[in-house]
């Protein structure tokens, strides 16, 4: 995945340590869960630089919880948040969509 901008791979959105982080438990395969999660953020990532989002500012981050589950997060700037809320909020109205 590549964002408009340079520097987006160290902007601080990928850190998501301070996220439910935990110690890893032996025996717990978390690179499974996150390859699964991988695919996932990479298809929705995608599809966010397909209706133009700036991946340096909003984007879905692979992650593990502490079964080591596959979890996809969502990162990103305030700003950046509300705009893509607002787009999801039009596609819901046009499309007839609960709120």
């Amino acid at each position: 995945m590549s964002g408009s901008g340079e520097s987006w791979l160290s902007d601080g959105l990928d850190d998501t340590a301070g996220a439910g982080s935990g110690l890893w438990v032996r025996g717990v395969d978390y690179m499974a869960g996150w390859r699964v999660a991988r695919v996932s953020a990479d298809r929705l990532n995608r599809a966010l630089l397909g209706v133009g989002v700036d991946l340096s500012e909003v984007r879905a981050v692979a992650a593990t919880d502490e079964d080591g589950r596959g979890v996809v997060r969502l990162a990103g700037l305030p700003d950046a948040v509300d705009r893509l809320a607002q787009l999801l909020e039009a596609l819901a109205d046009g499309a007839g969509g609960a709120r």
